[in-house]
């Protein structure tokens, strides 16, 4: 489990595939890994989710695949059996942790609240999702530190290529980007290129 944390940590970004179409989840992955991504969730609302993940995982040996969107037990259970290395929830939930660390499987955890942040690390997990970051703001994440400065954070929500300097500069851990990167429509190969030029270019953010 510490392998996958580690990496986690150490790209400093996941991107989050959230479609419309089953059928464009394969070329997508296909395109952020071209384009440098080693960290990607598949969310729980992308058609065929459990499917893809498994997919993607047997196409792409050497990149984390994880699921995004884990709101329960049941879809935690759903997505571990397809193989996801990790789990990522937009709120903190107990029944997601329980799931998680009884299979060994790490869990990013939604919060916004102090308190919630103390029940997701009580809970275990592993990373706190600062979600929706975009709305509560770099001085709000900076006030959080405060207490919780040995904790990992990774924003979502609102993050983009307008802000994502500012909040590697406030001492984020690291950011998931959604539709900023990957918009949910895509289906043509002009899309796809786009997506791994975009990738290209977020990475390049995380050493400014």
């Amino acid at each position: 489990m510490g392998t996958t944390i580690d990496r986690i940590l150490s790209e400093k970004l996941i991107a989050v595939i959230r479609l419309e179409e089953q059928e464009a989840v394969a070329p997508t992955v296909n395109a952020l890994v071209t384009g440098g991504v080693q960290v990607l969730e598949i969310t729980t609302n992308t058609p065929g989710f459990a499917k893809e993940i498994k997919n993607a995982r047997d196409r792409h040996p050497q990149v984390s695949i994880g699921a995004g969107t884990v709101t329960n037990a049941e879809l935690a259970t759903q997505a571990i059996a397809a193989g996801a290395q990790f789990l990522v929830t937009p709120n903190t939930n107990r029944t997601v942790a329980e799931v998680s660390n009884s299979s060994g499987v790490p869990v990013v955890m939604g919060a916004v609240t102090p308190t919630e942040v103390a029940d997701a690390l009580t809970y275990g997990a592993d990373i706190i999702k600062l979600f929706p970051a975009g709305n509560l703001g770099i001085s709000y994440f900076k006030s959080l530190k405060g207490p919780f400065d040995a904790v990992p954070f990774f924003v979502v929500g609102g993050i983009d290529e307008n802000n994502i300097r500012d909040w590697f500069a406030a001492g984020i851990g690291g950011v998931g980007l959604g539709s900023s990167l990957v918009k949910s429509g895509v289906k043509t190969e002009a899309d796809f290129k786009e997506i791994t030029a975009l990738a290209e270019k977020f990475l390049s953010f995380r050493s400014l």
